[in-house]
């Protein structure tokens, strides 16, 4: 029953029913790109360079001559994986060092706050960039400058919802019959933690794959030839004019994955919310 509850909630909404198939669109993009993509995504033409969308080229081919929806399709891997990566290092860095903060406190809770400040004193975007400028440029150092941006939002909600849950009921019982501070965490603590952080992460998501189209734009992230929505965005700007589809459809590809993503995430935060569970709708 409670999960039926669960299921209509979180398909009543039209706009979260597209943002699931959103999402099982790119999945599917990125599992099978060579099935999909009509044409090699590296293979140049310069005969056709500056196509315009046709029937064999539904979204043109690009200056040199590489067909544009090929590469849309496998640039969805590069954001897929930029996404995905990037969250579980940050869910689980973040998770582990804001839950041992708010349940231990004192020293520790304040050195990592005042470095999660420090942190977000800066915009996210530049400190990825003066990461990139000194990892160097390729995808592993992409996903890591955002992990080592996106992991203080995780922290910070995981120590909120610990200080106002280690000092309950069975929280206390458990340290009155002997339980250890690892197993009161990682029992009683961590799972009634994680659905706000499991939502939270759906919207990091999409954060990721942002950052990673705007490092990418500027140079500092995923090198050519190498298919990435953010790299043929920073390729078709000097064409706008003259083949406006180059940044159109690279455009609606992030557009549209990412508010996908925000709506399946506002979809699962309605149907997580315990304030919720027992009204129906």
């Amino acid at each position: 029953m409670r999960n039926r509850l669960f299921v209509h909630r979180f398909f009543r909404n039209g706009m979260v029913l597209g943002g699931a198939l959103t999402l099982a669109l790119l999945f599917t993009c990125a599992a099978l790109a060579p099935m999909l993509a009509p044409y090699d995504p590296l293979s140049q033409n310069l005969e056709q360079e500056l196509r315009g969308p046709s029937f064999h080229n539904p979204m043109g081919r690009d200056k040199l001559g590489r067909d544009v929806m090929s590469r849309i399709v496998y640039g969805s891997r590069v954001s897929l994986k930029v996404g995905l990566i990037t969250v579980a290092i940050s869910l689980m860095a973040g998770t582990l060092l804001g839950a041992t903060a708010g349940y231990f406190g004192g020293l520790w809770d304040q050195g990592l706050m005042r470095i999660i400040d420090i942190l977000m004193a800066f915009p996210g975007i530049l400190l990825a960039m003066a990461m990139m400028a000194i990892l160097g440029q390729s995808l592993n150092n992409v996903i890591l400058a955002l992990c080592l941006v996106s992991w203080v939002s995780y922290a910070r909600l995981a120590r909120g919802q610990v200080l106002t849950i280690r000092e309950r009921e069975y929280i206390i019982a458990a340290r009155a019959l002997g339980a250890s501070s690892p197993r009161i965490v990682c029992l009683h603590i961590l799972p009634n933690i994680l659905t706000p952080l499991v939502v939270e992460s759906t919207f990091g998501m999409g954060a990721a794959i942002v950052g990673e189209a705007g490092l990418s734009f500027l140079g500092l992230g995923v090198q050519p030839p190498t298919p990435s929505w953010g790299s043929m965005l920073y390729e078709g700007r000097q064409f706008l004019i003259q083949a406006p589809y180059l940044t159109v459809f690279p455009g609606l590809a992030i557009m549209t994955v990412v508010l996908g993503i925000n709506f399946f995430g506002d979809g699962l935060r309605d149907a997580l919310d315990p304030k919720l569970m027992g009204r129906k709708t």
